[in-house]
């Protein structure tokens, strides 16, 4: 007698959102940017601080280079830098080794900024993580950066190699 094979039947809440790790990230920077906003209120966006932030380690990068150190599109970033410019916190000079692209440097008021930004990310990222214990944060920090490090390729603006 032949026996019928087991139909084999999906997880029990396949359709669960709560099961897909995608949908629970989305839901974290939705939270991660509300709590940001309840902190700073609407005068710099997550990604201007990103570009801001990464812009005082690099000081005089070109607006490509910054859109790959900040992984965002390059229309993105240089629509971002001119926002940035107008809010004069950095200024965009026409480079010296290549005349198509933007040198950017932080203006004082941009470096006075971060600097005033530095209590408010101190808040954000204590009520961020705020549900997690220290060890589970060391532990959710390691795993989430690892996770982004790994999939960086699978990004449309992939993260730019941070020794460029």
């Amino acid at each position: 007698m032949v026996r019928p094979s087991p139909q084999k039947t999906p997880p029990q809440h396949a359709d669960d959102l709560s099961e897909h790790p995608g949908h629970l990230l989305r839901r974290a920077q939705q939270i991660s940017v509300s709590i940001f906003y309840d902190e700073l209120g609407i005068d710099v966006t997550p990604i201007q601080y990103a570009v801001l932030r990464t812009l005082a380690d690099h000081p005089g990068i070109d607006q490509v280079s910054l859109a790959g150190l900040v992984a965002i599109d390059t229309s993105t970033g240089a629509t971002v830098c001119v926002r940035l410019e107008e809010k004069g916190w950095l200024v965009r000079k026409i480079a010296a080794h290549d005349r198509r692209q933007r040198a950017l440097t932080l203006t004082a008021a941009g470096e006075a900024l971060l600097l005033d930004l530095i209590p408010a990310f101190q808040r954000i990222r204590k009520r961020l993580l705020a549900p997690l214990s220290g060890d589970e944060q060391l532990q959710f920090m390691h795993l989430l950066d690892k996770l982004v490090r790994l999939n960086n390729d699978q990004s449309r603006a992939p993260l730019a190699s941070r020794s460029e």
